[in-house]
Formats: C-alpha cells, structure tokens, sequence
C-alpha cells in the first residue's frame, strides 16, 4: 500500500463526449458536449457531489487529425479553451479540483504563471496545472513553426518554463498586500520578489501581477512517460497521470519514479502517481461486456485506423487492415505511446484492427470491463500493491459512464474504506494530501534561525 495516504484519490477526466472514439454515438451521449457549458457544469457538480479530489481537462492547440475521412466521423475537433472553461466552472462549484492541461511548447511563462495563479484566485485554491510538451506538427503550424521541436529540446525548454512560471509564482510574499486604507500603503515593498531570470529559453524580469497563490503554488501535474518525461515528472511534478497496459508496467514506473524523486532531494510522498483508467461497468460481468461491444460496433474502420495512425505518428491507412503492425519510424511526437501502442501488438500479436480496437476507449490506458466488484478489485490492487496512489476516471461516454461510475463503483470503493464520503479540505493540495509550498523568503528565515 502506498505509504502516503489511506485512501486513493480519484480524478473525473472530462473528455467531451466521452473517452471511447465512438462515444459520442451513444445514446447515453450528449453529442454536442464539446460547445456545451450546461454539460460540463452538470458534469463537474456531479463529480463534485460525488466527491472526486479534481476534474481534469485536456487540451490541444489545434485539430490533430487531418484525416477528414476520419475526423468528420469523431467528436475530436471541437472544445473549449480549458482555463477558460475552469474558470466559469469554478463559479458554479465549492470544493472539486480544476486541473487544466497548458503546453510549454506554445505558451511564455509569464501568460501561464498569470492565468493558472488567477484560477487558483478565483477558485479559492482548488487549480492545477498539467503541464506538458505538445506533440503533434499541426498543432507546431498554429505558431509559426512548420515542424515541432526535436523531442528532447521540448523538454529541455519544459524543465526551464518550469523554473520561471513557479519563480514568478513567488514573487510575492503571502502577507506582501497590506491594503491599510487609513495609512495608504498598499503593499509591503520588503516583500516584493523580481525574479530577473535570464537562460537558454527565457528572459523573463517578473514580478507577476497576482498575489501569491492560496495554495502556495497551483499544483503541478505532468503525463509525460518517456525517460525525458519520466525525468521532468520526477524533477517539477506533484501528480502524475501516465497511461499503463499492466500492472507490471505500473508497478515499475511507480517505483522508477518515486526513485528518481528521492534523487532529486524529494520526499516519495511529494508525487502522485495516477494512473487513467477506462471502466465500463454495470451490474454483472456479461452485462458490462455488452455495453463495450455496442460502443465497439459504432467504430468505423476509417476511424479506428485514423486512431492509431494518430497514437504511432504514422499514417496506417496504406497498410492492410487486418494485417500485422508495419515496422514504425522513430516519431518526434509522444514517444511513448507510441512504444506502448508496438509493444501492446507485437505482445498480443495484434492486427491493426485489433490494436485499435483495443485502444478504441482507452487510448493505451488500462481498460476494465466488469462488475463493480471487478472494477474495485482492479483499483484496489493497483493501489495497494505499489502500482498507483489513484487514478483518473476516463468514462466512455458523457454523462452516463460517469453516472455509472459514481453510481455503481464509488459504493463498493467506499465499502472497502478506499474513497472518501466526504471532503476533509477545502483546496486541492488538501484534498491529494500535498504539502502547500512555502515562499523562498520563508525558508530563508528557518535555515537563518
């Protein structure tokens, strides 16, 4: 059992329609999620109600598939901007998380630093911030680029953006606003901190224009999974969301990471390691599969292929639906997934149309599909075994997985004493258990005393 908390955590991770490629077909669907705010305000009060430590939404900065075939057959090429879609959602809620994905490849810090520490402001400390290096080149032609950067120079630029968004996160101490109408000092100057940072990326003098975050710092959240990632998380993450096939490979990317934590002078119990996991549940084992077979038998071959061509990085549609994985170049995209999308055929000796049809939900996420009991059983064993210390909820379909979900396994998870009744906080650090930093000036006292 993970030896930092007694009860796992549990992120709600709102994909429009749904996680399944097909979801949107479902009759248990709302088809127009991706410009529908009612449908995220009714689903976020539900995860809330329910308990969840946090909402977590995904972003990319453009329309990844250029396949018309098959994006005009997805629910993949509309969304919300997702700082602005917390932002209204925060309004409408008290307690729950709000965790956004930003990408340091199009971003500058200062806008980041801004934007997630004025959620953290309007929230009354519940943001986070995901951060991660965009993958796709249709998304690097947004912004001026006719390529994206080499892989390993996106990180590079992500440990620096990093070091910038959280020092201007500490530009001012948590007391610096004294607001005294009746002497007319605003501010205590002593405690005001320009960050002057000067490096290979960014030049960046600060102070941030917000105050200091409730929380300290919005917290940090990485889903990187290839050594650079793997490195950056261990380096700069508080939560990280990764995607595993078994619980071998989940067990050994928990300890790898708690590991290279401890090299970096962290505490294991700093990092949250969260796994997404898709459920499809219902009352018994054969009813469950069922409903996956009718989400199974909405995919169009043009949109399973379109899936994985865009998971690998390379373009499938040439090759032989029902034939074996064509040996992959190296892809300048998500070098991992693309690995876990080759091992998962080549293991199970999978044709194309196999492997997407086992990642149809998932995306190379784990997928369970069962009773409560077996869903419970999973998470359990996860958790307790060292694999996980929570994970993030990919229902198939928007909102009935997500009723299913709350309404079917939450019951059996608290039974076993896994999941909380009732918040114990009121900010998401509270909530995973996370400790709230504190400010360099502070530290500076201790180490002085």
């Amino acid at each position: 059992m993970s030896a930092s908390r007694s009860q796992l955590a549990l992120g709600a991770f709102l994909m429009q329609t749904g996680h399944h490629i097909a979801g949107w077909r479902h009759p248990g669907a709302q088809a127009d999620a991706g410009s529908n705010f009612a449908h995220y305000v009714k689903l976020a009060r539900q995860a809330e109600e329910a308990k969840f430590d946090a909402i977590f939404i995904s972003d990319s900065v453009g329309v990844r598939n250029r396949d018309l075939a098959s994006l005009s057959r997805t629910a993949r090429s509309d969304q919300f901007e997702p700082l602005t879609l917390l932002s209204a959602l925060a309004a409408v809620t008290e307690r729950i998380g709000l965790i956004a994905t930003a990408s340091t490849s199009f971003n500058e810090p200062y806008n980041i630093a801004r934007k997630f520490a004025s959620l953290d402001q309007i929230s009354g400390g519940r943001a986070g911030w995901n951060l991660v290096t965009s993958s796709g080149d249709g998304e690097a032609e947004n912004f001026n680029l006719v390529k994206h950067l080499d892989h390993a120079l996106r990180y590079e630029r992500a440990a620096e953006f990093h070091q910038v968004v959280t020092g201007l996160w500490d530009s001012w101490e948590d007391d610096a606003f004294l607001r005294d109408q009746e002497s007319g000092q605003y501010f205590d100057p002593a405690k005001l901190h320009v960050l002057n940072h000067k490096g290979k990326h960014f030049s960046v003098r600060g102070p941030l224009n917000v105050s200091r975050s409730p929380q300290g710092w919005p917290v940090i959240v990485q889903a990187g999974a290839s050594d650079a990632g793997r490195d950056l998380a261990a380096r700069t993450a508080e939560v990280v969301f990764v995607a595993h096939q078994t619980f071998d490979e989940a067990r050994s990317f928990y300890s790898d990471i708690k590991a290279r934590a401890a090299a970096y002078g962290r505490a294991p119990q700093e990092i949250r390691i969260m796994p997404g996991i898709f459920p499809v549940v219902a009352p018994t084992r054969a009813e469950a599969e069922e409903k996956f077979q009718y989400l199974q038998e909405l995919i169009p071959t043009v949109v399973g292929v379109g899936l994985l061509s865009q998971m690998v990085g390379f373009d499938l549609s040439p090759y032989p639906v029902d034939g074996p994985l064509p040996e992959l170049p190296p892809t300048n995209g998500a070098k991992s997934r693309q690995q876990l999308m080759v091992d998962l055929a080549r293991r199970d000796g999978l044709s194309i149309r196999q492997t997407y049809l086992r990642i149809a939900g998932a995306r190379g996420h784990q997928q369970v599909v069962g009773s409560p009991s077996d869903i419970a059983d999973l998470l359990e064993t996860w958790f307790r075994d060292g694999g996980a210390d929570g994970f993030n909820i990919m229902s198939p379909a928007h909102p009935a997985g997500l009723t299913d979900f709350i309404e079917l396994v939450l019951p059996e998870l608290r039974r076993r004493g896994l999941f909380r009744t009732d918040y114990q906080g009121r900010t998401l650090r509270e909530h995973l258990g996370l400790r709230r930093p504190a400010h360099p000036s502070a530290r500076l006292q201790d180490l002085q005393n």
